[in-house]
């Protein structure tokens, strides 16, 4: 498959069988349909921040079914894009596993240097992490660059890090992708993965025109790289832990990327956090208060959208950041009802939330798009995820309800407490509306008298006005 450059829209979903490949076809390239990029016109191209690489998607499909493997090939188009790539064409191949030598196998290399000559491809990009033997074995078949799916992911991390913090990260889960690979690619590294902008797709490393090649230097950098980040979370924990003094009770929201969280976050709360139809948007934490409808008021936290096989390099540097999710009350898994595979986007997700230790924080799954998704994928996925809340962050529908669920969901104070508060400490009055749960109210001749729940240490507090 070329690309052209017709008025046709772009097909971003991959449509294939969902059954097994006949016997002919089992060790064969098998070309996966609806993967080009067809840009409009030059403008268009143009206005892209980065060169354009021309790149054809190459994957190993060693289980499920066609329509997985096919789905699987589609994300990497999507990524390919995100990252200012024009797709020309993508295959997958059947194996019980990578080959350890070229991922895809010698003769199908060879096939794969065909494919990248007919199709005047200058990138190859593989749906896997692979070795540094396997990135330049294969290089030296295709004759072209190779780029696996890790170093895509993080090329992107890398354009969207707009904060300090946010490019450090990526800086870091960069050194670490690059530590294991310095003997493998020797002098092919500045090309790979060095410079700045403007240099293509994976190539925008940590800021420098030349990548060490030498392991001790790059271990030092990367040591002190973890010294600094530390040092700017400080800020971050120490709003944290204000808000555990205060008990304010925190939600976070988790979920794939481009599932709408900011979307949800700007409809839950009335901020204008950065909303953009894009995978990966959101890199930095955006925490916002709000309050219930009841009055109650709690923090949500946006995070960074997790994809399958995110890269661990990044998990481990953006730990800090996820630390939200982690730490908080209560997590709003978001999941796009729109997407032909939400299943398995809520897997990946759980798994990355299980890998930051936030297994054991209550969850509700919040299904949003539902505006757009197919009716039998809403049941399918109420069905699976009972309790589960239905929304639209772009229409509003929804919304109380799961405002609601939030209020019941979160932790409740558990001290109950009568008092007549004197009109001259009116703050605490507004400390039990804000932090506990108000039983009843009245304006009386003294002050106000108010029977609630609330924590212990707000309790104590309020002891000298108990009635």
């Amino acid at each position: 498959m070329t690309n052209h450059t017709s008025d046709t829209p772009r097909t971003r979903t991959v449509i294939g069988p969902a059954d097994a490949i006949d016997a002919t076809e089992e060790t064969g390239l098998r070309h996966v349909a609806g993967l080009s990029t067809d840009l409009r016109d030059v403008v268009e191209v143009e206005q892209r921040q980065v060169r354009l690489e021309r790149v054809v998607l190459a994957g190993v499909w060693t289980s499920g079914t066609v329509a997985e493997a096919e789905s699987s090939l589609a994300e990497l188009a999507a990524l390919a894009e995100t990252a200012g790539a024009l797709v020309l064409d993508g295959v997958v191949q059947r194996r019980d596993k990578p080959d350890p030598a070229t991922y895809i196998g010698s003769g199908k290399a060879a096939e794969l240097r065909d494919l990248v000559e007919q199709t005047g491809a200058d990138t190859v990009v593989c749906d896997g992490e692979l070795s540094p033997a396997q990135l330049v074995r294969l290089e030296e078949v295709v004759k072209v660059k190779v780029v696996d799916r890790t170093a895509l992911i993080l090329d992107i991390f890398a354009q969207r890090a707009t904060s300090r913090e946010g490019k450090a990260q990526v800086a870091l889960a960069q050194m670490q992708y690059m530590l294991p690979r310095l003997r493998g690619w020797g002098a092919s590294l500045s090309r790979q993965m060095g410079g700045g902008g403007g240099g293509g797709m994976a190539t925008r490393g940590p800021g420098e025109t030349k990548i060490e090649t030498d392991r001790r230097r790059l271990r030092d950098k990367m040591a002190k790289m973890r010294r600094d980040i530390e040092d700017m979370k400080t800020s971050r924990d120490l709003k944290r832990q204000e808000r555990r003094r205060n008990k304010v009770p925190s939600v976070a929201l988790a979920g794939y990327t481009n599932a709408g969280k900011s979307s949800l976050l700007n409809r839950l709360t009335g901020a204008d956090a950065h909303v953009q139809n894009a995978l990966f948007a959101t890199l930095d934490p955006t925490v916002r208060r709000t309050e219930t409808p009841a009055g109650r008021a709690y923090t949500l936290a946006d995070t960074v959208g997790f994809v399958r096989h995110l890269p661990h390099q990044l998990v481990d540097a953006f730990r800090s950041t996820l630390e939200e999710v982690a730490e908080a009350d209560l997590i709003l898994h978001v999941v796009d009802g729109s997407h032909p595979d939400p299943e398995a986007q809520i897997e990946a997700v759980r798994a990355v939330i299980g890998e930051v230790g936030g297994a054991g924080v209550p969850e509700v799954v919040v299904i949003n798009k539902a505006d757009v998704a197919a009716p039998a994928t809403l049941e399918r996925l109420l069905a699976a995820e009972p309790g589960a809340v239905t929304v639209s962050a772009r229409s509003g529908d929804g919304i109380d309800a799961l405002r609601a669920r939030v209020e019941e969901e979160l932790p409740h104070p558990d001290t109950e407490i009568e008092v007549l508060v004197p009109y001259t400490a009116g703050h605490l009055v507004a400390r039990i509306h804000s932090s506990g749960e108000v039983l009843a109210e009245a304006h009386e001749e003294d002050g106000t008298r108010i029977k609630a729940n609330v924590e212990a240490r707000l309790a104590a507090e309020l002891a000298e006005y108990a009635v």
